[in-house]
């Protein structure tokens, strides 16, 4: 029986041998991807290459500092889906996960990869003809039934009666985000288990949901390495799950010595190991506890754990034989994860912050009980389950499994009815926040007015950044207020002398040049697909406004921003930009402050 890390390591070597590159992991953030929160799929850091925005000839690839080399690649990719949170807890949901995967770029397609495919169960992995079925894409009005790949199947020795046919919903892949490649799909079960997923990149989607058959068509397959320790470690047998294997076994057999229940809660327990994983990885990558966007997943990983601390009354040196456990199970194959103490302490001070709150929430819903109960109600108002959610972070969910402990239901449609309400509220001081800075609730006209100065150069400010460090710098936090601007950015490390100068003179010339600042609405996706630099993608309206600072007289653009405002109208009305300090504020974190003067 071959272990996950053996797995993963005949996988790479398998394909390797094939004559592919093996890429290592891209981070959990994605490079220059706008449109998702997160790395979701193996060939997200591909995907330039499909569409021939990239050479894999000619151009760097973002994170080698070099060419690929090559049109066929392999990888063991770390992935993150928001989408199943709420799902962890059952028998296959998890949150963070690994994608093996072989890609190519117009070195190979359907009949290549199935072939590939078929070698490495049959042959290096010894899985019995009898435990195999796999799907291909039966078609439609829009796209023809994939018959390359059901013949390849067959010339293959599988029987038709293995080779089933899904519709679009089961067998079309893609994109990742609103727009890229995709196509119809052929996938591989062992025991019922969908393990591999190979899909063929024919098309590409565009935001209006069109789809323009690809120059070069290309391969991208995904095949869960969690799924495949579960069929490698227990053949046929139903009852096992993914938490039964080496990637967490060990991990709960910690947290069930470690509860005060008699009978410790097996969800409960599944997600703390699920979602503890996640937040290990997402901390590794730099991602801390916040109100906002990637921070905000982290938060609420951590107080679904602390909810499953409390129900299962966890206590000991728990946590830190859990997070030694998994920094143990993957520091050879990802290095750069952090300590176990900084992970903890990280994750501890976020859990202290909310058992407050959940102790107060708690004796809330006490009360809310014995209302309940002294007028014979059986239904939670749809108000009351609104206040423990924005007040004390109590998710929907979490409500309702405390409503069933009492055989109450909520009435999820007042709740919904007030959750939207509170999202409307939220995207509109969102789109505040992203422009104005709060300049329409300033009364003094001075002050006012250098905020707005300051707004737009920060915009000025982002792009010298670009220019000089490279197009990876992007805006990862900002605070504007009369005095000064913040900026931060993910870099690697302190900037020089002379780079800071640098920057300060880009962004000084560029006033001097007396650019205009103009501004215009179209659609998101329309303004991500034109180079618009985006910030907190996912809170943007589906129409918004870019900032475009351009040579007038030339046309040419220095920076274009989506943005609310205000700015100036030229930037020569901004005065003397002077850097005042850089620093780090977190592994991978800078910092700049700086601040403008009148031009005298």
């Amino acid at each position: 029986m071959l272990s996950s890390e053996e797995l993963r390591k005949e996988f790479l070597d398998f394909f390797s041998q094939k004559g592919h590159r093996i890429v290592p992991s891209s981070s959990l953030i994605p490079y220059d991807d706008p449109s998702v929160l997160f790395t979701t799929a193996g060939m997200q850091q591909f995907k330039p290459y499909y569409s021939s925005k990239l050479d894999p000839l000619k151009d760097k690839h973002f994170s080698l500092s070099e060419p690929l080399g090559t049109r066929n690649v392999a990888s063991c990719q770390k992935c993150f889906r928001t989408t199943d949170i709420d799902s962890v807890g059952d028998a296959s949901h998890l949150t963070f996960f690994e994608m093996l995967g072989n890609f190519s770029f117009g070195g190979y397609f359907k009949k290549e990869a199935i072939k590939y495919a078929w070698e490495f169960i049959s042959t290096i992995l010894h899985i019995p003809k009898e435990r195999i079925y796999v799907t291909v894409f039966q078609g439609d009005d829009e796209i023809p039934f994939d018959d390359v790949s059901y013949k390849a199947w067959l010339q293959l020795g599988l029987s038709p009666k293995k080779i089933l046919r899904g519709n679009r919903k089961d067998n079309f892949w893609g994109p990742t985000g609103q727009e890229g490649p995709c196509g119809p799909t052929t996938e591989i079960y062992v025991d019922g288990i969908e393990i591999w997923n190979l899909v063929f990149n024919e098309y590409y989607q565009s935001p209006d949901k069109k789809l323009t058959p690809l120059q070069i068509k290309g391969v991208d397959t995904g095949m869960g390495l969690e799924r495949l320790t579960l069929v490698m470690e227990f053949p046929k047998d139903k009852e096992k799950t993914i938490f039964d294997t080496d990637l967490f076994r060990n991990a709960l057999e910690i947290l069930r010595k470690h509860s005060s229940n008699k009978v410790p809660s097996e969800k409960n327990l599944r997600i703390i190991a699920d979602h503890l994983r996640a937040t290990i990885f997402l901390i590794s990558e730099g991602v801390r506890p916040s109100n906002t966007d990637r921070g905000y997943i982290v938060r609420r990983l951590i107080r679904r754990i602390a909810r499953c601390i409390k129900a299962e009354s966890l206590s000991g040196e728990w946590m830190t034989e859990v997070i030694d456990f998994f920094i143990n199970k993957y520091k050879k194959a990802y290095p750069s994860l952090k300590s176990q103490e900084q992970i903890e302490r990280i994750i501890q001070e976020e859990i202290d912050k909310f058992q407050k709150s959940l102790e107060k929430g708690l004796k809330i819903w006490q009360k809310l009980l014995r209302e309940l109960k002294n007028n014979q109600q059986k239904i939670v108002p749809g108000d009351k389950a609104f206040f423990l959610y924005e007040t004390y972070g109590f998710p929907l969910e979490f409500i309702k499994e405390l409503a069933r402990e009492e055989n109450l239901q909520i009435d999820e449609v007042g709740f919904r009815k007030l959750y939207q309400q509170h999202q409307q509220v939220s995207r509109a001081g969102a789109s505040q926040k992203f422009g104005g800075h709060g300049v329409n609730t300033i009364e003094d006209e001075e002050k006012r007015r250098k905020i707005i100065k300051l707004h737009t150069a920060t915009h000025l400010l982002l792009q010298a950044l670009r220019q000089i460090l490279g197009d990876t710098i992007e805006q990862r936090g900002s605070d504007i207020n009369a005095e000064r601007l913040r900026l931060d950015f993910p870099f690697a490390r302190k900037l020089s002398r002379e780079e800071l100068q640098k920057v300060e003179d880009l962004v000084n010339r560029k006033i001097q040049e007396g650019l205009s600042v103009i501004h215009y609405e179209m659609p998101l996706n329309e303004a991500l697909k034109s180079g618009a630099i985006a910030t907190f993608t996912e809170r943007y309206p589906d129409v918004v406004t870019v900032y475009e600072i351009k040579n007038s007289r030339t046309g040419e653009v220095f920076s274009k921003e989506i943005c609310a405002g205000p700015h100036v109208q030229n930037t020569k009305e901004i005065g003397v930009f002077k850097i005042l300090k850089e620093e780090s504020v977190g592994r991978g974190l800078r910092r700049i402050r700086a601040t403008i003067e009148d031009d005298l």
